[in-house]
């Protein structure tokens, strides 16, 4: 499942991101959903979220639904 709606997305899912900083490698690091920042309900380049561990990045991927 892609990340473009807001709906799809709450704290707490597993998802693959693209960092901010590896915007050109197009890098995808995994994690646990902690917030979601974006307020509009789809986003063409993905839902930006932070990450429980801090990071944060656009979804790419929806993993699984906790």
């Amino acid at each position: 499942m892609e990340g473009t709606r807001r709906e799809d997305v709450r704290p707490g899912i597993d998802v693959m991101v693209e960092l901010t900083e590896d915007k050109r490698t197009g890098r995808l690091t995994g994690g646990k959903v902690k917030e979601v920042l974006t307020t509009a309900p789809v986003h063409p380049h993905g839902i930006k979220v932070k990450l429980e561990n801090g990071q944060i990045g656009r979804i790419k991927q929806i993993i699984g639904t906790n």
